[in-house]
């Protein structure tokens, strides 16, 4: 994830790129952004297997393509507040898939 800057006409605008975002984790991330005031800029799907394969909508079969996620906001408090909420949702996910396997 990368946060950066950019400034239009005297407001600044802050973005955030999630990359390999989970399928199961769209609808989340849709409501998280929308509860923090972030407006997502860009939402696409890539081709694991073509480079030159990318959609900007979901493909018919989405196995095989990483999510890609491009979010903005005003604040840099409410884009990095999502980044926070974001890995914290990774890592318990992670955190229970581990203990399902022991």
């Amino acid at each position: 994830m990368v946060i950066r800057q950019r400034n239009l006409q005297s407001s600044e605008v802050y973005f955030a790129e999630f990359y390999d975002v989970p399928k199961t984790l769209l609808n989340w991330f849709d409501a998280i952004a929308y509860e923090n005031n972030c407006y997502i800029e860009k939402k696409e799907w890539k081709s694991k297997y073509n480079s030159y394969v990318i959609y900007d909508y979901e493909p018919f079969c989405s196995d095989g393509f990483e999510i890609n996620i491009v979010l903005s906001s005003n604040s840099l408090n409410n884009v990095g507040f999502v980044k926070y909420l974001y890995t914290k949702k990774l890592k318990t996910i992670n955190f229970f898939n581990k203990c399902m396997d022991v």
